[in-house]
């Protein structure tokens, strides 16, 4: 009798698990937490992906408990933070605190569990975007135009205690362009950049992170159109010049290259030589005087012979007081003392 009892039932699981898989219905696939987050330090919430439903209809549920304790509780919150998540308000998170966190999914078919996740509520701290980003062009008298921006941070974050900082990155390009210029802010709120391209259409964006924590989504876009009269700064001007300059130096050394002139030669050009018609500079080398000296048409300098013969002369007839005296005025007028001599010869004969 029991035999025929226990028969029939296995014969009923049987069908009636055929008839489910005739159907399409299986117990639903294994869920997954794919992501933890919190805006503030204060609330956090958590999503997941559920996995196949069976084809049937499947409830979800979280349930979580903290690091150290053993009772298990249940998602205070599945509302708030939307389909599939699990939201944790004020009371319930706490600071320095792991949270160890699973999914449960069930249908008539059966249940499964998502693998545990290990959450601390200090390392998920991911705030909203910065709001009212403001950008404008400023142009004043005394000194360069720039893009001046100006932005709030987000209202869920209490700045005030100190113990929350907030860092800031800015990106903006041309409407037209494929690629951001990012700078980095730090803490401060507002922003100034000079080198840009005028008459432009930019884009510009700003987000926000903790000092422990992932960075916000971007801001929305905000756009600002920049004139076609807005003067580039000092570094752009002076770059294009050293480079213009530089580009026309070259093209000059190239040019003289190609001329065969050395760069000494056109700065440092050499002494002409003299011009003088016959005067060969190699006598001058050798240390022929003589040469030289007919070459620049010196005849008989100085007298040789001649001049000894006078000397020879002079001394034979300087014999008396009187010819000393003579002597002496011819000193001083060699030319008359040369015409007087014959005549007084003439006259002592």
């Amino acid at each position: 009798m029991k035999e025929n009892v226990i028969s029939a039932t296995v014969v009923t699981l049987l069908l009636f698990l055929n008839t489910c898989l005739l159907n399409g219905q299986l117990p639903p696939g294994k869920p997954e937490i794919f992501k933890c987050r919190s805006p503030n330090k204060e609330t956090f919430t958590c999503w997941w992906r559920p996995g196949t439903d069976g084809g049937l209809p499947t409830n979800y549920s979280l349930t979580y408990h903290r690091e150290g304790e053993t009772l298990m509780h249940e998602c205070p919150d599945y509302i708030t933070g939307g389909p599939n998540s699990c939201h944790f308000g004020k009371q319930y998170t706490s600071m320095w605190r792991t949270y160890i966190m699973m999914v449960n999914a069930t249908n008539q078919m059966g249940s499964s569990f998502s693998d545990e996740l290990y959450v601390d509520v200090t390392y998920i701290v991911q705030p909203d975007p910065p709001l009212e980003l403001t950008v404008e062009v400023k142009q004043p008298e005394d000194r360069k135009p720039y893009l001046w921006m100006k932005w709030s941070p987000p209202t869920l974050i209490d700045l005030k205690t100190g113990w929350f900082t907030l860092l800031y990155e800015i990106r903006l390009k041309p409407e037209k362009a494929a690629e951001w210029e990012t700078h980095f802010a730090g803490q401060q709120t507002e922003f100034k950049i000079l080198s840009l391209h005028p008459g432009q259409k930019y884009l510009v964006q700003v987000r926000c992170k903790p000092d422990h924590g992932y960075w916000s989504a971007w801001s929305p876009a905000t756009f600002i159109q920049i004139p076609s009269d807005f003067i580039m700064n000092d570094t752009t001007v002076w770059i294009s010049v050293a480079v213009l300059s530089a580009v026309i130096c070259l093209i000059i050394v190239w040019a003289v290259a190609l001329k065969g002139y050395s760069m000494v030669t056109c700065i440092f050009p050499p002494v002409p030589g003299p011009k003088i018609k016959g005067f060969d500079a190699h006598l001058l080398e050798k240390g022929k005087s003589e040469e030289l000296l007919s070459a620049l048409g010196c005849q008989d300098f100085p007298p040789t012979s001649d001049y000894e013969d006078l000397l020879v002369e002079y001394l034979e007839v300087d014999d008396s007081e009187d010819q000393h005296l003579m002597s002496a005025h011819s000193k001083e007028h060699p030319s008359q003392e040369r015409e007087q001599r014959p005549a007084r010869e003439a006259q002592g004969s």
